[in-house]
């Protein structure tokens, strides 16, 4: 199949502003992200984008990103789930008793700590979804119930070190496959002192995947009469996607190369987006957020969905447990205290509305960093707690006001 680059009449006529209006839910995150981070790289000097604060933007927000693909379902659904950050820290010491205390290994530990999520899931989401106990009522009373189980499994105390391996989850890196020759070469072409080439080649590996990616559902738009973007918005869009993926591959790469993290929020990326986009019931999901009574009336098994969401938040909040607990190498009492919120409002910030139906995972995970860079760029700038949280508050409330916004205009 071919691609043509000519403008068909529709977009001749609609023009990029007119599109552009039109998908302001979809690109505005984009431009929003974009434009924060070139704020904060000139306002620090160039110090958010040195490979360590890279890598250290990637680790400190894994977790983030890990639940906020589990919310986004839970919102798309028509809920929210105010127990991950809870549940998150309780399966964190969860581990840290079974490993520290208990000397269990490693796989029989995740292996437990992510049945343990599945559990705490599916008592949630039965509540919700077999009894109509509101979502907001049930969570509520498991962030309580699990952050004070917290308390009692650790006794009121911090509990680690890790071993290596457990450790490795969250500050592991991923061995270079290249020569070390080669990539001393490469280095000195680049002008750096090292270059990890399997963080380079991933990096335009990807890109190139997108580039072909975007084309192809391009050409297939056209030949179904879809709509579709301006050719000169289309480019701009892709080239700059994929030169932001190369750019930060290429930063990791002259630091420590590919985080183990990085390649487990990569993977998960991908099979949630292929889910909620390409299959029946990542469909039905939307289906049931959007309007329940019409979902069931075309026989979806709208109880058994919400039960499932549930239990698919339990697991995630258990990995970022995990994670959480092995960057840190240590399970304390407070771990996961008020990530619910961090959280949801990455899955806001991202583009999910507020009634459900209305939510993509990319955007979940953009909303994720946007916040986390938002939080290191304050952070550098030596900016206190407070104002933090207040100028957090505020991003959260525009997004939200933007969802509404939309909704009454449309």
């Amino acid at each position: 199949m071919t691609t043509t680059t000519e403008n068909s009449p529709n977009e001749q006529k609609a023009g990029i502003g007119e599109y552009l209006v039109r998908h302001l839910r979809e690109y505005g995150l984009l431009f929003a992200l974009i434009a924060i981070m070139a704020f904060f790289q000139i306002a620090t000097n160039g110090t958010l984008l040195k490979p360590v604060n890279v890598t250290n933007l990637l680790l400190q927000n894994s977790y983030i990103v890990i639940m906020a693909l589990g919310m986004l379902i839970v919102i798309v659904a028509g809920h929210i789930d105010l127990s991950v950050g809870s549940v998150m820290g309780f399966v964190g010491a969860l581990a840290a008793v079974m490993i520290v205390e208990l000397d269990q290994p490693t796989w029989i530990t995740i292996a437990t700590c992510i049945a343990a999520g599945a559990l705490i899931g599916a008592a949630q989401g039965y509540w919700v979804a077999y009894w109509g106990i509101p979502s907001f009522i049930v969570t509520l009373a498991g962030m309580l119930v699990f952050r004070g189980a917290s308390l009692w499994l650790l006794e009121g105390q911090s509990l680690g070190p890790f071993p290596r391996e457990f450790q490795m989850m969250a500050n592991g890196f991923v061995p270079d496959i290249f020569p070390a020759g080669f990539g001393e070469s490469v280095a000195k072409l680049l002008g750096e002192r090292r270059v990890n080439m399997l963080a380079l080649v991933t990096g335009v590996s990807a890109a190139c995947a997108i580039f072909w990616l975007e084309l192809k559902k391009r050409a297939q738009n056209r030949v179904y009469g879809m709509d579709t973007e301006p050719t000169a918005f289309f480019w701009a869009r892709v080239g700059i996607i994929s030169f932001a993926l190369v750019f930060i591959l290429f930063k990791l790469s002259t630091f420590r190369g590919l985080p183990n993290v990085l390649i487990t929020m990569g993977v998960l990326t991908i099979l949630y987006a292929f889910f909620t986009e390409r299959t029946v019931t990542g469909r039905r999901i939307y289906a049931l957020g959007g309007n329940i009574k019409a979902a069931k009336l075309s026989g979806v098994k709208t109880a058994r969905l919400t039960f499932l969401a549930f239990v698919n938040m339990g697991v995630l909040a258990a990995i970022a447990g995990m994670v959480f607990a092995a960057r840190l190498n240590s399970a304390t009492p407070k771990a996961g205290f008020a990530l619910e919120l961090d959280v949801i409002a990455a899955v806001f910030i991202g583009g999910a509305s507020m009634s459900g139906g209305v939510g993509k995972i990319v955007g979940a995970v953009v909303g994720a960093f946007l916040m986390g860079v938002l939080n290191n760029g304050m952070s550098i700038l030596g900016i206190g707690i407070d104002y933090q949280q207040m100028i957090k508050g505020l991003v959260l409330l525009a997004a939200v006001i933007f969802d509404v916004y939309n909704k009454q205009k449309s």
